[in-house]
């Protein structure tokens, strides 16, 4: 079996992952479930001769001695991928996500309106959160693009990997794979720090380190976008503030108030009646009210602040999902089996079901 035919028909599917592992046929995940492409089984050497035809021999050395590598590849004038090699049970996998070339508008992937007026800020931290497959790093993407559609900024991108690959347009965008351009998230963005950097996108705040430098980033003047993986707004307040030791956490809810101007959070959910996925979006916007909840720890009250926050552009996940149901692009099922509040949502659109 080859890996670029493998991608070619997996695109043509509409696959949004390609999943290679022994004792099964190679896996397309398409609008979110797992298919078997109609193929044989995968032996162990299958999949040690796929994997060693991405990889270059370091790279493959590496993947040994770690368990696991993230690198990413192109497929001229088709697609990139997102590439995870890694050992199990004594062979080899491989799980490959599709990147398309063009990067989405902010109309076209639906993102709530507000989203205009967040990245158009000149400093302070947006987060987009999500489970993994939600569709952030797209989202993320096509925010970058805008900035580099309509200002003239200096953007810096620390990814791991690099996925979307932006050209210079009005602003210079210089993109850093972690380990290839950079050893960790924390020390890139200390050193873009002097880089002269108007925008910096860290690819996922994954521990205190980055945290906390994203942070003072975002204090000193620089607009941070950041993701994590967290599901809704209030959730990812508590996690930040949570990685810090006990000591700290009332500074950093300080220093978050000040800082953070919104929160995406979203979920791709599949369409009803035709193929593809649509996101539901949950926005929080920091308010002078919501600033003051999180200062003074009061983080389960920051709902009740969104779902009055209409008028700033914020709205719940819950209320997203059910103008999804009532525009038609979701079943009743899957409303139900994305909710927050069920009951809540049951009230709403008037259902004994």
């Amino acid at each position: 079996m080859d890996v670029k035919q493998l991608l070619q028909e997996a695109m043509a599917c509409g696959a949004s992952d390609l999943h290679l592992t022994v004792g099964s046929p190679p896996v397309t995940r398409i609008d979110g479930d797992l298919k078997r492409m109609s193929l044989n089984k995968l032996s162990p050497e299958d999949t040690e001769l796929l994997v060693k035809s991405l990889l270059t021999e370091e790279q493959f050395n590496l993947l040994n001695m770690n368990g696991e590598i993230d690198f990413s590849y192109a497929l001229p004038g088709t697609s990139r991928f997102r590439v995870n090699a890694y050992r199990q049970r004594g062979s080899y996998a491989m799980a490959l996500r599709t990147i398309p070339i063009d990067i989405p508008s902010i109309e076209k992937l639906y993102l709530p309106d507000v989203t205009h007026a967040l990245i158009n800020k000149r400093r302070g931290l947006i987060l987009v959160t999500g489970p993994t497959g939600s569709g952030k790093s797209t989202t993320l993407a096509s925010m970058i693009n805008y900035v580099n559609q309509t200002r003239k900024e200096h953007i810096i991108t620390l990814e791991d990997p690099i996925e979307y690959l932006h050209k210079h347009n009005e602003s210079i965008v210089n993109q850093r794979e972690i380990g290839t351009d950079s050893k960790s998230f924390g020390n890139s963005l200390r050193a873009s720090l002097r880089q002269d950097p108007d925008v910096i996108l860290v690819g996922e705040m994954r521990d205190l380190e980055t945290i906390s430098t994203a942070l003072t980033a975002a204090e000193t003047g620089h607009l941070v976008l950041a993701t994590l993986h967290t599901i809704g707004a209030p959730k990812t307040i508590d996690r930040i503030i949570d990685v810090f030791p006990p000591y700290q956490q009332q500074q950093i809810r300080i220093q978050l108030a000040g800082v953070l101007e919104g929160i995406i959070s979203q979920q791709l959910l599949p369409r009803e009646g035709i193929n593809g996925r649509r996101a539901a979006f949950e926005v929080l916007v920091a308010t002078p009210a919501v600033r003051n909840l999180i200062r003074e720890g009061k983080t389960h009250q920051i709902l009740s602040a969104m779902q009055t926050g209409g008028q700033y552009g914020m709205i719940t996940m819950d209320k997203s999902l059910i103008s999804l149901y009532e525009e038609g692009e979701i079943s009743k099922e899957n409303l139900y089996r994305y909710a927050s509040d069920l009951q809540y949502v049951k009230t709403q659109i008037g259902s004994n079901f």
